[in-house]
């Protein structure tokens, strides 16, 4: 027992002698293992440096591939869509039209109650009617005046010539009784002579007053032509009043005026319109893309350049296409509101300008594109 509790002590004491002292064989290992860390191999540097060569040959593949292409997001599908509203005011007799039909050019759509402009072309014909008898009367009046007018003035000639004969002729008898001796005649030869020679004379003043009213033939056929244009020109308002009165029976139909699909309809069977109301739109066919390119895009931009279009919500389409047109003018500058940079401190904005592309091929018949869609175009440009 003595020799058993003498070796654990020596065990105690020997363990505080050497505690915290590092062994040998652990001193060895950690200066190995900072010569590894100190010098690494050579594998990894080449593995990196694979790595950034790869990259570098990517990014200059991708830049060469696509340093003459040029694209934006801020481009929508446009497209014609024709507003149609009524020329005359009246109910819905008849509605072929629902939401979102296609629709071809001349079919009737809808059909305004006719009654009242039926009546409309009805009394136009009669006044037309009327005008023309009229004009038949004044053309004849004017048949009538060029033959009656120059025979009245031959008359009034005649008459005239007349009056002075009896002028003349009582005017000897007024001599001839008070020249003679008194006891060879009467009194009453005396006054009826004088009667006589005032009554020619008054004859004579007459017939030179309607010498000079007959006188004024040409006057007078110009009055009967003038009248007879004036019916002319009640036939042609009649004319008028008529073609008026038949265009509204017409608009009565509201006919496609173009292939489309309805859209935005606001119109029911029974409900009376008014005239110049929006009833719907009609989407043509013909779709294009407009797209709102910075200004610093267009450098080299140009019509014809071939366009790669990608829409969002069909990405399995392949678009072709190619640019058709640059507007002439920033969108901000056709805002209802442009910007007025003269009236305080100018802040340079890269301002974007509207580019029509058009749908080359790639776009199903049975597919039309809605309008207003997003669409990412991609130009390649060519100068």
């Amino acid at each position: 027992m003595a020799e058993q509790r003498d070796a654990a002590g020596g065990i105690r004491a020997w363990s505080r002698a050497h505690r915290g002292k590092p062994r040998r064989g652990a001193k060895d290992n950690d200066k190995n293992g900072k010569t590894a860390r100190k010098r690494p191999g050579k594998k990894p540097l080449i593995i990196l440096g694979l790595i950034v060569l790869i990259i570098a040959v990517g990014a200059f593949v991708w830049w060469f591939a696509t340093r003459n292409e040029v694209s934006t997001d801020d481009a929508y599908t446009d497209g014609n869509a024709i507003t149609i509203a009524p020329k005359v005011s009246g109910y819905v007799t008849q509605l072929n039209i629902n939401d979102n039909v296609f629709v071809h050019k001349g079919d009737l759509m809808v059909e305004i109650d006719r009654r009242d402009y039926q009546a409309q072309v009805d009394q136009a014909n009669a006044q037309l009617g009327l005008a023309k008898a009229q004009l038949l009367a004044a053309q004849a009046q004017l048949d009538i005046a060029r033959v009656q007018y120059p025979a009245q003035y031959e008359q009034a000639r005649a008459q005239i010539e007349t009056a002075n004969a009896n002028f003349a002729r009582a005017q000897a008898d007024y001599a001839r009784q008070h020249g003679v001796d008194p006891r060879a005649t009467t009194q009453q030869n005396i006054d009826t002579a004088t009667a006589q020679q005032r009554s020619s004379h008054a004859d004579v003043l007459s017939a030179q007053a309607q010498l000079r009213t007959a006188s004024l033939v040409p006057q007078q056929i110009r009055q009967s032509v003038a009248a007879v244009e004036q019916r002319r020109q009640q036939v042609a308002q009649a004319q008028a009043q008529l073609e008026t009165a038949q265009l509204n029976l017409a608009w009565c139909d509201l006919r496609a005026p173009s292939d489309g699909w309805i859209t935005r309809r606001n119109v029911q069977f029974g409900s009376f319109l008014q005239a110049g109301t929006s009833l719907f739109s009609i989407v043509t066919p013909q779709a294009w893309i407009t797209a709102n390119f910075k200004e610093s895009q267009l450098t080299h931009m140009r019509p014809g350049d071939k366009v790669k279009i990608s829409i969002d919500a069909y990405p399995q389409l392949d678009l072709r296409g190619h640019v058709d047109s640059i507007q002439l003018g920033s969108g901000s500058r056709f805002s209802a509101f442009p910007a007025e940079n003269a009236t305080g401190n100018f802040v340079k904005i890269v301002q974007r300008v509207p580019v029509k592309i058009v749908i080359d091929a790639g776009l199903p018949a049975n597919r039309p594109l809605p309008l207003g869609i997003s669409v990412v175009p991609t130009v390649y440009l060519t100068h």
